[in-house]
């Protein structure tokens, strides 16, 4: 049985800083209503009133015990043993608070919490960008097929998230895939996020065109300014998204050095891609130095953008072959060019995190059972 057609109920939460809003899902589709209480961000007991009261309205209304319960919550945090320590948008939870062992003993069902991004890229891997690539892959009579994942996500912060091998991968410190933190290309010793996010589009626009800061648009204007749809400073416009570019697509060549598989984007400035895309992977596709100023590639892999159509149609066509094994009158598929393929989330990030979040905890009760 897949996720898809699997008849087990798992509860979701979709923890935010605001509200939190509960959801029950099954073969990986919400049913019933959505249930939204506030997220209390600055009273302990007050927030975790509210969340087991939004999962008990859940049970309320499904008549029957879920078979677990999965969610993303912000970190910093101890994922695996459901531990939180956030002293960002939830204050509350600041030095510790064993938010998953107090579920599962109200409920008394497992209860499985991971970051966003690692959900992110987990729905992605099952059922976003990567099967799609393989299915394109099999269907341009290509022998290639990837089975990593690397995701970010760009808006309020830069997120990230690994799949190996179709399992989530979180690191001995639940810290695995944490790009915000890598140096930032363009800033003087400043950390990625401060060049990669809603906020560093915004001043990269006003920086350029002589806006205040008070009269700064909004992300999602400073695009239509730069595809022309709305008025404004076009050049800033464009400019501001091409410096993210770079400095998203620098910290992404240093993730997939290590990763060496697709990458996926999403978050709420994934769909300015047309803006920033062509400099991410012109700064995948760059060089790097030598002591002695000889530059050598940044990259052991050639990058294409997936949601280029003619970068698309090169990335599946690869320099595919037959050989003939030593020896013999037998031939093997061969496609010597080492590629990675960049593109937009297909799922949409709520919709990633959602499927990934169900799917993570089936995977969890099937090998505790096996």
């Amino acid at each position: 049985m897949t996720w898809e057609t699997d008849k087990r109920v798992v509860l979701t939460l979709d923890a935010g800083g605001t509200n939190f809003a509960f959801s029950a899902v099954q073969g990986g589709r919400q049913i019933g209503d959505t249930v939204v209480l506030p997220a209390e961000p600055n009273d302990l007991d007050k927030s975790l009133g509210n969340i087991t009261e939004g999962f008990q309205r859940l049970i309320d209304a499904l008549g029957t015990s879920p078979a677990a319960i999965s969610f993303a919550f912000p970190g910093p945090a101890d994922y695996p043993h459901g531990i939180i320590d956030n002293g960002g948008n939830l204050p509350a939870y600041n030095n510790g608070v064993a938010l998953g062992p107090m579920l599962a003993d109200r409920f008394g069902v497992p209860v499985y919490m991971n970051n966003d991004g690692d959900l992110f890229a987990y729905g992605e891997a099952i059922a976003g960008l990567l099967p799609k690539v393989n299915r394109q892959l099999e269907e341009a009579g290509s022998p290639k097929r990837y089975r990593n994942l690397f995701a970010v996500t760009l808006g309020t912060g830069f997120g990230g998230g690994i799949v190996r091998n179709g399992e989530l991968f979180i690191g001995d410190n639940s810290n695995a895939g944490e790009i915000w933190i890598m140096r930032n290309k363009l800033g003087k010793d400043a950390f990625a996020e401060e060049g990669a996010s809603i906020r560093a589009v915004q001043a990269a626009y006003g920086e350029i065109a002589g806006t205040d800061a008070d009269d700064l648009p909004e992300p999602k204007e400073i695009f239509e300014i730069g595809m022309g749809t709305a008025t404004g400073d076009q050049k800033a416009a464009q400019m501001a998204f091409a410096r993210l570019g770079e400095v998203v697509g620098d910290a992404l060549a240093n993730a997939l050095t290590l990763i060496d598989g697709l990458a996926v984007i999403g978050g709420g400035l994934a769909g300015a891609s047309p803006l920033f895309m062509p400099r991410l992977i012109e700064e995948l596709n760059g060089t790097i130095a030598k002591y002695n100023g000889e530059r050598i590639p940044r990259l052991a892999q050639r990058a294409f953008n997936l949601d280029d159509p003619d970068q698309l149609a090169a990335f599946l066509r690869g320099e595919a072959r037959e050989i003939v094994v030593p020896g013999t009158d037998r031939k093997v598929a061969y496609d010597p060019l080492k590629r990675i393929g960049v593109g937009v989330s297909e799922l949409g990030a709520n919709r990633a995190v959602g499927i990934g979040a169900y799917a993570y905890a089936l995977q969890q009760l099937d090998q505790a059972q096996s």
